[in-house]
């Protein structure tokens, strides 16, 4: 049985409801492939702390109860999924914007913007309107989704945060109750940043120990 708090491995497959429109996967016969057949990305399982909302709140609650080893589908409200659309996230643009980064934009695109997926409802010369609203946003979303196991093993845990939070892995020693994050100096405001939700997580309390940079072997 599953409880808020337990890290777990779990394959999972999003569609829109009512269509077959994958949008989100981690099962490699499920991802969308190219023309020669082969997936666009990698594919694994993924590792999570249940109750953290590292996916959808509506999927997170949902895995609480569960048991390993058996399959299960939910459907999820905007509310729960990806939020509803939010008229205040539509904005207009100039154009010029996008012509010095030289991009044209089209009706229909999606592209990112400082940072964030967006997509272009419309433009002329001089203005473009671009949604900035989760490209989910509003819809109606379901999971089939299968936990694999309950992940017990602390390295693990420390590197699927890692995976989540920082999108890379550095080097750890776990002292007592102190996690000590072996990085170089630059990337010290990152481990600082994080550090409350390792320990809201782990409960372990956070530091990060300065190792020299691999620029310097000069």
């Amino acid at each position: 049985m599953i409880n808020k708090n337990d890290f777990i491995e779990i394959e999972f497959t999003g569609k829109i409801k009512g269509t077959d429109e994958i949008f989100d996967t981690n099962i490699k016969e499920d991802m969308p492939t190219t023309d020669n057949r082969q997936p666009t990305t990698e594919t694994k399982p993924f590792i999570l702390s249940v109750g953290h909302k590292m996916l959808p709140v509506g999927f997170d609650d949902d895995l609480i109860g569960k048991e390993t080893g058996k399959s299960y589908e939910v459907t999820l409200k905007p509310e729960v999924a990806f939020g509803k659309r939010n008229p205040q996230m539509i904005r207009m643009i100039p154009t010029k914007h996008f012509h010095e980064q030289k991009i044209e934009p089209v009706r229909g695109m999606q592209l990112a913007l400082d940072g964030q997926l967006v997509k272009i409802l419309s433009s002329d010369k001089g203005r473009t309107l671009v949604d900035f609203n989760n490209p989910l946003a509003g819809k109606e979303v379901t999971y089939t989704y299968k936990i694999n196991k309950i992940v017990t093993d602390q390295k693990e845990k420390v590197n699927a945060l890692q995976d989540f939070l920082f999108r890379k892995q550095f080097e750890f020693d776990v002292d007592d109750k102190t996690l000590i994050f072996k990085v170089e100096k630059q990337f010290e405001p990152y481990i600082k940043l994080f550090a409350p939700k390792f320990e809201e997580i782990l409960g372990l309390k956070v530091e990060s120990k300065l190792t020299e940079s691999k620029n310097n072997n000069h």
